[in-house]
């Protein structure tokens, strides 16, 4: 049996820069190996499968896979699915979708479509299914081993270095200036030293040194993601999301936007929009963004188990 994907640059309005998401459609039948040898086929940062919803009520179904695991929830895969499916029912005469709700294991994760006057499918934001969740803190010494770069980089001023979550844990360290950010890289050592695969397995390094960033426009925040695999990740929501609620509750859980850019270094610019805001059960975030489809075609299923 063969299958339907569409590909897509999410966070972005124009074909490859962003980050590239695969997104297979209709994918029941296939089993959970097989999905993650599809994600380790594409091998992007993630490949999302939709599926029927468990209820009714809701759009649809949503794993997610990297190419070495399933995670539970992250923010391009969510705003590409969320374009591609509107795409696919604009295409079959269906009326332009509003917004949608996917289950995924992280909980329900609700979405609007955006649209611009004209009626043009745009992209999608998202609200994250967790509240802010803190974790466990590092030092700037071993952050600093595990990027490559000297104590004196990390910035300590606002935060420690932690693990924080809405829905998907990263360790998220701000940095001192722009030119420590672009010389960041990931060091296996390092990693393996901080002992946090279990808690986090990638670094969400951002500074809010912005002004020669022009890529996306004027930017509150430049980042960047290192995934424990060592590769980078051009746009990250779900750590977008979590910075940002780390940020809104520094501040007593006012509400806060950013405008965030992201993969400058790599050569895929990406722009992504933050919001969060404290409620009575806690720090709530969201992130919105474009994304633009870019290939479609059919693979067939790899084999059973």
């Amino acid at each position: 049996m063969r299958y339907r994907y569409v590909t897509a640059d999410v966070f972005t309005a124009q074909a490859y820069q962003g980050n590239p998401l695969a997104v297979v459609l209709d994918a029941e039948g296939l089993d959970t190996a097989q999905m993650q040898r599809i994600a380790r086929e594409f091998n992007y940062t993630e490949t999302s499968f939709v599926l029927a919803p468990r209820e009714a009520a809701h759009t649809a179904w949503v794993r997610i896979f990297t190419p070495d695991r399933e995670v539970p929830f992250a923010g391009h895969p969510n705003v590409g699915t969320a374009v591609v499916l509107a795409r696919e029912m604009i295409a079959a005469g269906r009326p332009a979708p509003a917004r949608f709700v996917f289950e995924e294991a992280a909980g329900l994760v609700r979405i609007e479509l955006q649209y611009d006057e004209s009626g043009q499918l745009l992209g999608a934001e998202l609200a994250a299914p967790q509240p802010l969740t803190r974790g466990s803190q590092a030092t700037a010494e071993a952050v600093a081993r595990a990027l490559r770069l000297q104590p004196g980089d990390i910035e300590l001023s606002e935060h420690a270095p932690q693990v924080v979550s809405v829905g998907l844990a990263f360790l998220v360290v701000q940095l001192a200036n722009r030119d420590a950010l672009r010389r960041a890289a990931p060091d296996a050592a390092g990693y393996a030293a901080l002992g946090l695969r279990d808690e986090a397995r990638s670094i969400y390094a951002y500074t809010t040194d912005t002004g020669a960033d022009t890529a996306q426009g004027l930017t509150d925040i430049q980042a960047r993601m290192f995934t424990g695999r060592m590769t980078e990740d051009p746009a990250t929501g779900s750590a977008t999301g979590a910075a940002t609620a780390l940020r809104a509750a520094l501040q007593g859980g006012a509400a806060l936007r950013l405008r965030v850019g992201q993969g400058v270094d790599m050569g895929r610019a990406s722009l992504l929009l933050a919001h969060a805001e404290g409620r009575p059960d806690g720090v709530w975030a969201g992130v919105a963004g474009q994304a633009v489809v870019v290939m479609e075609g059919t693979l067939p299923a790899p084999a059973a188990g």
